[in-house]
Formats: structure tokens, sequence, C-alpha cells
């Protein structure tokens, strides 16, 4: 009989660490957690099997399941010596999911089970407390009848607002057991009036409706998101665990709490957490109460007491436990813990989730303190995770108009839109509006909300809030607790405590790591990388084999590229150096000049500016590779195509309107990305090219003989499809280029090469490797070629592909590797057999896409191009590539 219960209690547990796909992180945890002896509340955990099983049968279990349960159920009443269901005493339980990957607040919940109106009467015995049996109960029923009925939360919360108002309190803690009572009564028969049916009272009825609602949450639309943001298949399922409950409402020498063994959001090491006395763990995250410090590391004037102070035999017991976990995982766990009586129980560790910053210090720290290795350091940050470095910080030079000060829970800076609910952020961002989402707490449904957003700011919440932990998972700028704004959904707007009224649409800044909220777009600057950034980078270049170039049109984008480590320049798109000031004016000159002199004539102006180009490229890139694609674009797009503009244009060339007209309807194409360009354009005008290849000569031979550079220009030749198209042109090439060498007098070495971009340039790169020296995959135009699709169009149609199962992935986002990967494999392999000291990379937007390098790596390419703020990432992914491939 298959096995799909594994129990844990009492230092013994039937798994173990070695089982996270079986158990979830959560599961195998709490096992190795039991094995290693701390106090974990004895439970069980239902497997990814069985979820897998639940979905695959209409939603019902496997018939040994239920058997399973019951003995699992008959074990952890001995362990516990308590009984479930119960009169005299009753046995509580906490029903939770948790999946292979951890997925904080994207699953249900269900805590206080198998209370009911007679087991009600064996906790107060137990506890000798009404009051705290009672507000089990009310927060029971409130999770139950939302979780797993499906009724609205928000009519028993308020329900208990009003009884708060009726009392004149503020805190549910001000509550009385007979008030506490009474709404038990008020949440039942709102129940029956919602749901048209009663609260369940039978415990085990009530067991298996929190599982069979926490193995549903798998599928509920902010888990569904939460996977698609973050690569999580949907097959591998959630466990369900089901634990013991322990108490921290129970008075004041009870709490609960969150804690991470270092600190999230900078990596600093110390002991980062906080508690609430007499409160159970929800609690903390949704910001109902103002959580207080675990410690007194960061303690400031104002602050609540901390744990460290109020409980101090508890918080050494946890710091003693905190030191164990990390030396026993080598990595920062996220810890939750609760304490009842006085007595301290570890309810979970997990790996935790850390901005890319405190990834960084954590990974470097651990090498220094013996931890882990150097391999393992650089595997420990995600190469997607840079990026959060990698964008501006506010300007210190700036004006500054601070209106609220909150937490400093995820750093960076971000401006945009205020915007009050998820869903409108998210159709604004795809209208490619700027927004920062204001609530006054998070919730896992703001998912979608929250990844579309900028930043996020709320009213309500701790640095452990849902808030804060998600937005440091997605790398994403927040400001939480924030009490200092009231916002009111119903006018769109919040006002600060000074006065300020801030509506709807109106721009804001977020500080993260300052915890402020400005008025306006901020102006911000360009990160830098240094100390720990530069560490593991280095360490992840001894690691690496490929190399990494950036594409980059201008010195300025060469220099943040080179300065982020990018070994060269493997695109260098000089049609946009033509739309640059006055320059397009000339070139638009040549365009209509109408013979072979006139375009000469214009060709002659624009030389010197391309010249200018070039020099500053190469003298950023000194020592470097520069790969040059000469003019891609068909000629209609230097054109202007509204009536006005060609008028503009007809008198500043001197030629009739009708003229330049028709030379822009001549130019016309139906589908211009299979049309005229690149190459194409240089068969009928060769002489485009010739002043190119010219520029670039004399910038290179002048550095060369005037300033000892050592260059090596690549001329790049797009769009190739036949290798005869190449023959012509790369002969053209090689004649300008030799001409202008003679005329300085110097020798430069300089490679002819050619995108590949076609499939038939793949299929025939045996052929074309005679003429090139050189082959760049040009995989932006390859992915549109190969699938026949538009990248300008598709992104109308795309999403729903990806929505359906239909692509696992945007194709222009990661390189499809078993289609347009297979393309590349073929043109690499072919061009290799026929030129053995080919130099082979890719240029698209794939080049900095993690997936893609590491594909490129296995594939034996010698390097990607990617934009410069990438350039980190790719680096960071090649490391990757390399260590795996061991």
């Amino acid at each position: 009989m298959a096995k799909y219960i594994y129990s844990f209690g009492e230092g013994q547990a039937d798994g173990d660490s070695t089982m996270r796909e079986l158990l979830g992180g959560k599961g195998m945890n709490l096992a190795d957690m039991t094995s290693i002896g701390l106090p974990v509340p004895p439970g069980f955990t239902m497997t990814t099997e069985v979820c897998k099983a639940f979905y695959a049968n209409d939603r019902q279990y496997p018939p040994e399941v239920h058997q399973q349960v019951d003995e699992a159920l008959q074990l952890l009443e001995k362990r516990m010596g308590k009984f479930f269901g119960d009169v005299e005493n009753p046995l509580l339980v906490s029903v939770r999911s948790g999946a292979p990957a951890s997925m904080p607040g994207m699953m249900d919940t269900v805590l206080n089970l198998g209370l009911n109106d007679q087991t009600i009467q064996g906790v107060i015995k137990q506890s000798n407390d009404p009051r705290f049996a009672y507000d089990s109960y009310r927060r029971f029923i409130q999770m139950y009848s939302n979780v797993v009925m499906g009724m609205d939360g928000a009519i028993l919360e308020h329900l208990l607002d009003q009884k708060k108002q009726q009392r004149g309190v503020i805190h549910d803690t001000d509550l009385s057991a007979a008030d506490l009572k009474q709404l038990v009564a008020d949440f039942k028969v709102s129940c029956k009036q919602a749901l048209k049916q009663d609260f369940p009272e039978d415990p085990l009825a009530q067991l298996w409706g929190a599982i069979s609602a926490v193995f549903g949450s798998w599928m509920n639309p902010r888990a569904v998101t939460y996977r698609k943001l973050n690569g999580i298949p949907a097959h591998w399922g959630t466990a369900v665990n089901v634990q013991a409950m322990v108490f921290g409402n129970m008075g004041d020498d009870c709490a609960t709490g969150v804690a991470f063994t270092r600190d999230p959001s900078t990596g600093e090491n110390y002991f980062y957490g906080e508690y609430l006395v007499n409160a159970q763990g929800e609690d903390v995250v949704a910001g109902i109460r103002t959580p207080q410090p675990i410690n007194r590391a960061k303690y400031q004037e104002g602050d609540l007491p901390a744990m460290e102070d109020v409980m101090p035999a508890s918080y050494q017991e946890l710091a003693n436990i905190r030191d164990l976990l990390e030396n026993h995982y080598r990595d920062m766990q996220d810890i939750e813990f609760t304490i009842e009586k006085g007595k301290l129980y570890m309810l979970q560790t997990r790996t935790g989730k850390r901005t890319a910053q405190a990834a960084i210090q954590i990974a470097v720290e651990m090498v220094k303190e013996g931890l882990i290795s150097q391999e393992e350091a650089v595997l420990r940050v995600s190469p997607d995770q840079l990026d959060q470095l990698l964008h501006p910080s506010l300007d210190p030079k700036a004006e500054k108009n601070v209106i609220a000060k909150g937490l400093p829970a995820s750093p960076g800076a971000a401006s945009g839109q205020v915007i009050f609910t998820a869903d409108e952020a998210e159709e604004m961002a795809r209208l490619k509006k700027d927004v920062i989402l204001v609530r006054v707490e998070t919730s896992p449904e703001d998912i979608h909300g929250m990844h579309a957003a900028r930043g996020i700011l709320t009213a309500r919440g701790g640095m452990t809030s849902h808030a804060a932990v998600v937005a440091r998972g997605m790398g994403k700028c927040c400001v939480s607790g924030c009490g200092a704004i009231k916002i009111d959904y119903e006018k769109q707007q919040f006002i600060t405590e000074a006065g300020v009224v801030v509506k709807r649409g109106e721009y804001i800044t977020l500080d993260g790591s300052a915890g402020e909220v400005l008025m306006g777009n901020v102006p911000k600057v360009e990160p830098q990388v240094c100390g720990d950034f530069a560490t593991l980078m280095a360490w992840a270049d001894g690691f690496r084999r490929l190399k990494v170039r950036t594409n980059a049109d201008t010195p300025y984008d060469s220099k943040v590229a080179r300065d982020f480590g990018a070994e060269g320049i493997g695109l260098c798109r000089t049609e946009h150096m033509f739309f640059e000031g006055d320059r397009i004016q000339t070139v638009r000159e040549m365009i209509l000049a109408s013979d072979l002199a006139g375009r000469k004539r214009a060709l002659d102006k624009i030389l010197p500016m391309q010249k200018s180009d070039f020099l500053g490229i190469f003298r950023e890139m000194k020592g470097l590779p520069v790969t040059i694609r000469l003019l891609d674009p068909p000629l209609h797009e230097f054109l202007p195509q509204n009536d006005d503009d060609v008028s503009e244009l007809a008198q500043a060339v001197g030629i009739r309107f009708s003229e330049v007209k028709s030379h822009v309807e001549k130019l016309h194409e139906f589908n211009p990305m299979l049309g005229h360009r690149g190459c194409r354009l240089a068969i009928t005008y060769p002489e485009v090219y010739d002043m190119q290849v010219q520029a670039i000569m004399e910038a290179a031979c002048e550095l060369v003989r005037d300033e000892q550079f050592d260059i090596e220009p690549e001329i790049m030749i797009p769009l190739v499809a036949h290798v005869n198209e190449l023959k012509i042109l790369r002969e053209n090439a090689a004649r300008v280029a030799d001409a202008v060498c003679e005329r300085y007098g110097v020798k430069v070495k300089y490679l002819i090469g050619t995108m590949i971009e076609l499939p038939r340039a793949c299929l025939t790169a045996d052929a074309i490797a005679i003429e090139a020296e050189f082959f760049s995959f040009g995989t932006n135009d390859l992915t549109q070629t190969t699938y026949g699709l538009s990248r300008d169009d598709a992104g109308n149609f795309l999403p729903d592909y990806v929505e359906r199962g239909v692509l696992k992935k945007d194709p222009f986002v990661a390189l499809d590797q078993r289609g347009v990967g297979e393309l590349v494999r073929i043109g690499f392999e072919r061009g290799r057999a026929t030129r053995p000291d080919l130099k082979v990379g890719i240029c698209g937007e794939h080049g900095g896409e993690p997936s893609s390098v590491i594909f490129c790596h296995k594939t034996g390419l010698d390097y990607v191009s990617c934009s410069p703020y990438r350039v980190p990432v790719a680096r960071l992914a090649a490391a990757h590539a390399a260590i795996l491939d061991k």
C-alpha cells in the first residue's frame, strides 16, 4: 500500500531532509527539526502525491488515505495526551499548506480546528480561561467560513469591528469572554444567512473540509499567479500539514512571532524579527496590531518592548535555536514560533526570502564564516535577483518633499501614479504606466497588482507582513506600516498626518531603503556595484567559460556596460546613430537622392558623424572586441509618414511635396520585417555599407596610429539568407577596409561576419561559414521568422498562450530551446564544421535571460551579448551553467 502520510513528534519523524518533493518544504523541515531535537508540536504531513491524486480523481482521495489519516490522528492523540473531538480533553489542530517551493501566503491555512459548542467547554477546562477559549473559537469560525466555506471574510470582520465599537475598545484583546462568546453565536447566525447552511460541528467533517480546502488552494488564482511569476511547475502539487495547536493567545506569558536568522533586506548578520504577546500567528503578518521587535539590535526610541526584555528566557532559547538552524541548514532561515505559557515551540523553518543585496552579503559572509564554499555562494544568488541591484536609487542631491514615513520593508526607489486596487494597477501597467499600489494592507489576492506596480505602500503591517515579504521576493520597492497615512478607498485618496491629500493618479515616490513617501517623481541615480557584489562576481567570473558582451550604441552605454563587467560589444546598432539630432535630415537627403552621385554627397556628410560615434565607442572598449552591425532597417523607417512632416522635409531639401510623398509611398512595404532591409539594401545600394565600413576602419586606424590602441573591429552584415549575399558584401567590405588601412599606413586586424537570424541561414551555415569569420545569432528576429510571429503584434495574444499552457514561456523573453534553440545548435555545429575557429555568440535580448544563457553554455557558444544592465545577470548565469555542468 502506498504511504501517503508521514508523522512527526517526540524526536521521531517518518520523513527526512531529502524528501522536499514528497513532503513539501514545510513538511520536510518539520520532520527535520523534530529529528534534531527541536521543540516542534507533533503532527503529520499528507504528501504531494495526495494532491496529485486529489486533482486526478475529481477532488476525491484514494481509499487508503482516509485509513492512514485515522492512524496518524490516533498517534497524534497518543503523543499529545488529548483526543480529537473529545468534550473533556479536546485536541485542536492547524491545517497548513507546504509546497516543495516556498510560496508565502499564497495558499490557505486553518487554525484552532476541532472546536464546536461541546469541545469549547473542554478548552475552558484545560486553560481555565474562557476568554482565550472563545477568542480561539471566533478565530476558527472566521478562518473556516472564509477558507473552507467560501464566505466573504469582510462580513464577520465587520461584526467584530461593530462589537469593538459597541464596547469602545480598539484591539481584539480588549474584548471580554462574554463579548467573544456572543460573537461566536453572531458569527454562526451570519454564516447560516450568507451560506444557507449551518457551520459544521463535527470535528472530523471540519478536518476533511480544511484538508480539501488547502489542497484546493493550490489552484487558486493567487497561487497560480505566484507560480507563474516564480517558475514553479503546477504539477508539483502541495503537501498538507496537520499539526497539534499550540497557543500564543492564552495570556501575557504567551506570544507568537516570525523571525529571520539574518536581515532579509540587507543581509546584516543579526537576529531579525517581530513578535506579539497574547496573539496568534496571523496577527503578526496581518498588521492588525503593531508587532514588537524580538531584540534590541535595532531598537529605536518609541519602539515597543523587545522580546529580549519581556521574555528573556524564551528569547535566549530562540537565539540558541537560531544558531543551530543556521549551522544545520547552512543558509538564512525564516522561522515561525509560538510561546505557550512560557514554553517555546518551533512551527516552521524554511530558507528565507531575501533581497538581492541581502542574498549577496549573506552568501559572501557565509563563505568567510566557513559555512559554504565559493561555488555554493555563487549558486545561492539567482541571476534574476541581480536585476534588483541594477536599478536607480534616489539622487541624494534632489529636492525631496517627504510627506510620510513608514517601515523600510524592501529597498530601492520607485515613482509612479497612485493606484488603490490591484486590478487597476495591473491594467495601468499593461498601458505602460508606472504605478504605486497603495493599500491599507496587502493580501495574497493582491499579488498580480504587486507584480505590476513599481512599488508598494501600505498603511499597516510590519517588516514581516505580507507586503514586505512578497515585495522583497519580487525585488519591488516597498514601504509598509505607514500609519502616518489614512487611506480612503471610496474617495480614492489618502491623507497624511500633516493634512496632505494625495489623490488617485498623482505621482509619489517611495524610498524603500529609508521607509519614506515623497511627493512627485524624485530624480534617481544609477546604481554602483562594489564590495560583496564585486567579490561574488569575481568568484562567478572564475567559474564561467562563456564570455559576456553588451549591446551598446553609444559611448555612455559602452561605459556603463564595461563598468558592469562587459567583455566587449556584441551588437552596436548603427541605425540608432542615424536618428540623432540633425543627422536624420542628412539620412533623408541620401534616401531621396535621385542618383548615385546624390546619395554619395549625402553619405559624405554622414561619414564623419559615424566615425565620431565609433571613436567614442572604441575608446570606451579599448582592448576589447566590438561588433558593429551595418544598417539593418528598411529605408522607409527614416522617412516621415504624415503629410505635415512630409511637407516640412520637402521644404528642407528643396524638393516638391509630391515628389517626397511619392518616394515615401514607393518605399512602403506590406511586411517590412521581411522586406528590403539589411544586406538586401546593400546589394541594391552598396555605397551605404561602403561608407559605414570606411567610418569604422578610419576610427580604428586613427586610434591605433595616434593613441596606440589595441582594437579589433568585427563588421557584421545582417539578414543574410544566402551565402552569395555575404560573398558579395564581404568582398566589398574587405576592399574598403584594406584601402583605409593602406591610406593610414597601419595594420588593423578586423573580422567580417554575419548575423544569423533566418532559418535558412541556420540550415546553410556550413556554406555561409566559408565567407564569415564569425556568427552572431540574432535570436529576436530568428524567433520571429521561426514562429512566423511579429514581435510587435504577438504581445496581443502570446500572454493567452502562456496562460493556457500552449507555451511555457513567451519565446521573446526566454529562448525557445526546442525550436529556435535547435536552429541555433544546427547553425553552430554546421558553421564550426566548415570553420573550426569560427567565433559564435548571440546578441538578442535572450543574451541576458538566465535559462537562455545556460543553453548557450551547453551548446558551446563563445559569448552572449545583452543590454548593459543585464551584463551581471548574464555573468552570474554563465557561472551557474559552468558549475552545474561539472
